[in-house]
């Protein structure tokens, strides 16, 4: 008999995006990104982070101030379109733990991704969020808040 307590694909794909955000060296907000086809079939992740070659050693992470991480840093929804290395995306769903930015909404929808997955909506009320959301419903994007009746996912190295 087959086990009744597994992940539904929703859950799975976000927890995907979770799991990326884990790889942001940011230290105030981390964030994750999976885009996955039609058919259920993972096509890249990302998570925000300074661009290749550009050491995060050598960048700022403030976030005020003059020099600060935001003339840098690539949101985790560029970084996983541009993981995808060209495969088409026409079509795909976007995961994300935040709400994209305006800028990643540009990104979102020249990139053909038809729907967008999030978890919390932090800064609805930014402009910079309302304008997102203008061109994503603009545009056809779906907007879906993720879902689920689980509090967490656990993941454990030893059994």
């Amino acid at each position: 008999m087959k086990r009744n307590d597994y992940i539904n694909w929703d859950e799975y794909f976000m927890g995907v995006s979770l799991l990326a955000a884990k790889r942001s060296k940011d230290p105030n907000t981390q964030v994750g990104a999976c885009i996955v086809d039609e058919n259920n079939i993972i096509l890249s992740t990302g998570y925000n982070g300074f661009p290749f070659g550009c050491s995060d050693d050598d960048y700022p992470w403030e976030r005020e101030g003059e020099n600060t991480k935001y003339k840098y840093v690539v949101h985790a929804e560029l970084n996983a379109i541009l993981n995808a290395n060209g495969k088409s995306l026409k079509g795909a769903r976007i995961y994300v733990d935040l709400f994209p930015c305006n800028e990643c909404a540009k990104a979102i929808i020249q990139s053909g991704i038809s729907e967008v997955v999030y978890l919390y909506d932090k800064y609805a009320d930014t402009a910079e969020t309302q304008a997102s959301k203008r061109m994503l419903g603009s545009a056809g994007v779906k907007l879906t808040v993720f879902k689920t009746d689980r509090e967490k996912l656990e993941l454990n190295f030893k059994r």
